[in-house]
């Protein structure tokens, strides 16, 4: 009888050991996740800083600290630090959709990678995927065409469904007007087929307008059918993804819309609150069984 029973008592504690790494499992898959810290591309120039400048090295590291200060405040920020003689000039921006917090940890990233990857450059810029920062010496400022190409990726895989370019067009029309009425960011669904536009801060609206314009006509001319592609100019990008399955939920927290934050831990509650009542109701078996074992 004995022998029996030792199995039987060994039971409740393997469903309990179960069902907490299956709850455990859970949680884990329940948290948001995110990839703004994704590299897209790095432009630096050739032209580095001497030993001898070191009062640029200081004026950079000024420059790095004032914009990592801002942006848990801020989506944009442009600055200038050093003197006359060893000015740094540039700016950070994050994406529209970037709550400050993911904002602030975009930016944090940026020093050090750009001081690994555009090391002394004089001018360099970084862009992932959620956000970019560009600096230059004062005395290497070049005048650039805002609709300068900057970077260009069209995926290999081509769309198959005949309405593919009905429905790329539609969203690209749409994102067209609504970066302009989004205050230089805009994301459009449309279909299948969800599109991003951003303009750098401060471009007044006919300027993003015509910025996001030229970004679309290379993606339409450039990428035609590919089911995803990503332009860079100098002052505005464009990504855009076809999605035969669905488009996929963001992987960006939004503060603006209280979304998937907020979801996260709803989600994570509950089901602390159902592992709570299963394993206590598995302890409660657990003694039951050896109150029985006892008699």
């Amino acid at each position: 009888m004995g022998s029996t029973l030792k199995p039987m008592s060994l039971l409740p504690q393997t469903l309990t050991l179960l069902a907490f790494s299956h709850i455990v499992i859970i949680l884990s898959n329940a948290e948001t996740t995110s990839d703004y810290s994704t590299f897209i591309f790095k432009n630096c120039t050739t032209n580095t800083f001497t030993d001898s400048t070191k009062f640029h090295s200081e004026s950079l590291s000024t420059f790095f600290e004032e914009l990592v200060s801002k942006s848990s405040q801020e989506k944009f920020y442009k600055t200038t630090t050093g003197d006359d003689n060893n000015g740094i000039s540039g700016f950070f921006q994050c994406r529209g959709d970037l709550n400050n917090n993911d904002c602030y940890k975009c930016i944090t990233s940026l020093p050090e990678m750009l001081n690994t990857l555009c090391n002394k450059a004089v001018s360099a810029r970084i862009q992932l995927h959620g956000c970019n920062v560009h600096y230059e010496a004062d005395e290497f400022i070049e005048e650039r065409s805002k609709f300068e190409l900057l970077h260009k990726v069209c995926d290999e895989k081509k769309a198959v469904v005949v309405e593919f370019e009905e429905v790329r067009d539609a969203a690209f029309a749409g994102v067209e007007s609504g970066v302009i009425d989004g205050d230089g960011y805009c994301k459009e669904n449309y279909g299948l087929m969800q599109v991003i536009a951003q303009c750098e801060g401060g471009l007044g609206p006919c300027d993003c307008g015509e910025c996001v314009t030229a970004a679309l006509q290379i993606a339409e001319e450039e990428c035609g059918t590919s089911l995803s592609g990503q332009v860079y100019l100098d002052s505005c990008f464009i990504s855009y993804g076809y999605y035969p399955d669905g488009i996929p939920p963001d992987k960006f927290n939004h503060e603006r819309e209280g979304g998937n934050n907020k979801n996260g831990k709803l989600v994570a509650i509950v089901l602390g609150g159902a592992a709570a009542l299963f394993i206590g109701y598995i302890v409660f078996l657990s003694l039951k069984n050896l109150g029985k074992k006892e008699d």
